[in-house]
């Protein structure tokens, strides 16, 4: 392409992952300058987030601090002046800038010192009568440092995309069909993309933004629920079709605690999806506390009674171990067996238990990643119940398909709740369940803020807890001292709990990451038994302990956890029948966004309620880690502002292939093709 020598394709290829005249077609502008809207110096608006102005530059001059360097300019518009500075691409900005002509000078002034100043602004020559005969709109692309630093700004991508206008087809073929683009009056593919780089108006790239937000959504949701459905019209599954004697035994004379509506209506979905004959895929949503547990537990007693294995894989050895026990405590008398595979057995037990599964003599396996190695082999695995399932990758998760020559059911569960867009974006292609109620008995927890002012009275506080025969836990961010972040570490924190609560009256137990399996293990059975009143840990107790007589969380420095941790933390307490509370501490000096999330906190203990607030304040890209999953790499669509558009979107999709799920139809050719394109390639993210 005109503008593309070997030096810019490579910049193009390694900065932004850009190949072909498609890929750079398809990388759209953050903004959009109006270059007719030219503000003055003494008249500018200070809340418009990037503004044009037209004037004159003089006295270029290069200041040098040691070994960095800064070029300076002074820009005047007949009313005012400002200062214009580069930290980068020095040299390039003395050979193009020409002092004494006429600029558009565009970009955001910020206050420094007594007047205004632009850093890194972005500049092209100006006719000094004001007409412009370029595109009235300039398109503003993200760019990287290194490119700037190789003189690729803004304005180099801008010039090669109106290269690429010049050399693209008059029409291109169209990518949804004709009566979805009539029903929601879309523009044109081929008018998109033009109006996407170059539009006449700013009504009109809006148009261009909602047609391409509206096909970015539509086929992510064609994506998934493609899937799904070819899936549950395909794929072979084991015919659970007997409720038996395990399952009537545990729930006649086991039972811990009368069912809630909820657990009920989530069991007979499970029980529905089982008797299909096609495998199920199953995501179970619930708050902490929910009594998600014993809705897999009972489910597995399903399968137990269709003659199968059934497996349950948690993220951590303390999760694991605690399944394993729960697991034991509630079918005690009945002819089930239960092992714990984990990776801190010895290799004798390891074999033994191994062997056993194999010979069919295990019912149910617990265990973490050990599950999936290969030489864990299943008699007949029909169930597999994965908890926590974010903290697995797809691969991890997919390994444990090969257990078994049909394809087991699975159960995937999350204590962390989801934002109905994202759950609706994200597992489009799974059936999802949402236990919404908690047991009977269970009070909410009372939740408090506390400044770094007020620990002598959350002393206080803990001493009459534990005077009331209470536990306490308080949980730190770090381990050890960062000279980064101006944190308590876990070491000083314990060191002066210890002399507010000194030894034989009080008893401490302490866990964090870097403790063998065995000492963690130690410490938290001791504070399990009552034997310490307050166990100072790291998050590693965030999921996976289940204490009744813990009724204080503390968490220090809060303000450095996201609502989601925070929200998890805190169902670590309220887990008997006694009051709780959770006391969020944090430094006297809290950012806004820090304030937002700890008044979140203390007042709603709803995590759907939290989940969306999560979703607002930090978008999907960084919950749950889904940024490094590359499952949400949306380019336009914000799955907060553009909920109805996600809504409509996924209701398309399903009334289209509810008549048409093989797409078949000669006006969903473009979608036919869009599908066997994805299938050339594996997906790990559709697996489980």
């Amino acid at each position: 392409m005109k503008g593309v020598g070997p030096q810019r394709a490579e910049i193009l290829a390694k900065e932004f992952d850009i190949h072909t005249y498609g890929d750079l077609l398809h990388y759209f502008p953050f903004r959009m300058v109006d270059r007719s809207r030219v503000s003055t110096i003494e008249k500018f608006d200070p809340n418009e987030p990037y503004l044009v102005f037209r004037g004159r530059i003089s006295d270029m001059h290069t200041l040098t601090n040691g070994r960095s360097s800064r070029l300076e300019a002074t820009f005047c518009d007949g009313t005012g002046s400002m200062s214009l500075v580069w930290f980068q691409g020095i040299k390039w900005v003395k050979e193009t800038i020409k002092p004494g002509q006429v600029y558009n000078v565009m970009g955001k002034p910020a206050i420094y010192g007594f007047g205004l100043q632009i850093a890194h602004p972005d500049i092209e020559p100006a006719n000094p009568n004001g007409e412009e005969t370029a595109h009235a709109f300039l398109p503003v692309y993200r760019t990287t440092e290194k490119a700037k630093n190789k003189g690729f700004t803004t304005k180099t991508m801008a010039r090669i995309t109106e290269n690429l206008m010049k050399a693209m087809p008059a029409s291109l073929p169209e990518t949804l069909p004709q009566h979805i683009i009539a029903k929601y009056r879309l523009m044109g593919r081929t008018q998109a993309l033009r109006n996407m780089h170059y539009p006449p108006s700013m009504e009109v790239w809006q148009q261009a933004i909602f047609r391409e937000k509206f096909e970015e959504l539509f086929y992510h949701q064609l994506d998934y629920q493609y899937s799904r459905t070819a899936r549950r019209n395909h794929s072979v599954g084991r015919i659970f079709g007997v409720v038996g004697e395990k399952f009537n035994t545990f729930y006649n004379h086991n039972l811990p605690f009368p069912l809630t509506g909820a657990q009920k209506r989530v069991i007979k979905e499970i029980r529905s999806d089982m008797r299909t004959g096609r495998q199920m895929n199953r995501l179970l949503q619930g708050d902490v506390g929910s009594g998600k547990t014993l809705v897999a537990l009972m489910t597995i007693l399903i399968a137990l009674d269709n003659e199968c294995q059934a497996c349950l894989m948690a993220p951590t050895e303390i999760l694991a171990t605690q399944h394993f026990a729960n697991f034991n405590k509630m079918l005690a008398d009945m002819d089930i067996t239960v092992e714990l595979l984990v990776g801190s057995l010895k290799p004798s037990q390891k074999k033994k238990i191994k062997q056993r599964l194999a010979d069919g003599e295990i019912d149910i396996l617990i265990g973490t990643h050990a599950l999936i190695e290969k030489d864990v082999v299943f008699d007949r695995l029909g169930y597999v119940v994965i908890d926590e399932q974010h903290r697995f990758g797809v691969e991890q998760r997919a390994k444990l398909w090969a257990k078994s020559a049909i394809p087991p059911h699975i159960l995937v569960m999350t204590a962390t709740p989801i934002p109905r867009t994202l759950a609706m974006t994200l597992y489009a292609d799974l059936e999802c369940s949402v236990i919404d109620e908690l047991p009977p008995g269970r009070q909410p927890i009372q939740t408090s803020h506390g400044t770094d002012s007020q620990r002598a009275l959350l002393f206080d506080f803990m001493r009459k807890q534990i005077a009331q025969g209470r536990q306490v836990y308080v949980v730190y961010p770090l381990i050890n001292e960062s000279e980064t972040l101006d944190l308590k570490d876990l070491m000083d924190g314990y060191e002066s709990i210890s002399r507010a609560f000194p030894m034989p009256q009080y008893q401490l137990s302490i866990v964090h990451g870097q403790m063998s399996a065995e000492a963690k293990a130690y410490e938290m059975d001791r504070f399990k038994r009552g034997e310490t009143h307050i166990m100072v840990s790291t998050t590693v107790i965030e999921v996976g302990v289940d204490v009744p007589n813990a009724t204080v969380m503390v968490i220090e420095n809060a303000e450095r956890f996201g609502l989601s941790q925070l929200h998890q933390l805190r169902g670590r307490v309220g887990r008997g029948g006694g009051q709780s509370y959770c006391i969020l501490m944090t430094n006297d000096e809290l950012s806004h966004n820090s304030q937002q999330r700890i008044h979140t906190m203390c007042s709603t203990t709803d995590g759907f309620a939290i989940a969306e607030a999560d979703l607002k304040l930090r978008g999907p890209g960084d919950l749950q880690g889904l940024q490094q999953s590359g499952m949400l790499d949306m380019q336009l669509a914000d799955l907060v502002d553009d909920e109805p558009l996600v809504c409509a979107t996924r209701d398309e999709v399903h009334d289209l292939l509810e008549a048409d799920p093989d797409l078949q139809l000669p006006e969903n050719a473009p979608l036919r093709r869009h599908i066997a394109k994805q299938n050339e390639h594996p997906h790990w993210d559709k697996i489980s």
